[in-house]
């Protein structure tokens, strides 16, 4: 007669032993995880004398940068409630360790010059295939044919875009589409 009652007490202690377990290992993963850095998107694009990168970063403090000439390419920085946020790159071919920087209010451009002029492959050395959050900027993108003779382009380089292409930053923020043409559409 006293066996349902007890093994129903033993079944909700037990119970409550996992729901504790869980709530524990919960707090720990949730604190690890608020230590742990993040990745920025970062997107890319190249003419045959140079490589720009976008981190797309609202609000970034504190930026670190790292850019050595055989091409390894190291950033951090802490973003919206102190996150950290890194990445680094192991960039195809060599680089003029100098770059140029202009940070806006959504994101930061770097414009690195390349130790040769030639178009790259790929922006990566590793043929495997690039993290999620590595994109091609089609906004800045331009096609090898497609490129003028640098010494007749303008070299005003006010958001690292250059004229021979169609693509601008409008001070360092993002590209939207038109939605006044999606609209009307």
């Amino acid at each position: 007669e006293s066996y349902y009652p007890t093994r129903l007490v033993e079944f909700t202690l037990c119970l409550c032993r996992l729901s504790l377990i869980d709530a524990i290992t919960s707090a720990v993963h949730t604190s690890d995880h608020q230590d742990m850095s993040h990745n920025p998107e970062v997107l890319w694009a190249q003419r045959s004398d140079k490589v720009y990168l976008t981190v797309a970063l609202p609000d970034a403090k504190d930026i670190s940068v790292k850019c050595e000439p055989q091409g390894l390419f190291t950033f951090s920085a802490l973003g919206a409630q102190g996150k950290l946020f890194e990445f680094g790159l192991e960039l195809y071919g060599k680089v003029v360790p100098e770059y140029r920087k202009n940070v806006g209010l959504r994101n930061i451009i770097f414009s690195i010059q390349k130790e040769e002029r030639s178009w790259w492959p790929r922006i990566l050395k590793s043929e495997e295939k690039p993290a999620p959050y590595i994109k091609v900027d089609w906004n800045k993108w331009c096609d090898e044919d497609e490129e003028v003779n640098s010494e007749t382009a303008s070299d005003d380089e006010s958001a690292f875009v250059d004229e021979d292409c169609e693509s601008s930053d409008d001070d360092g923020l993002l590209y939207l589409p038109d939605l006044e043409k999606a609209r009307n559409n």
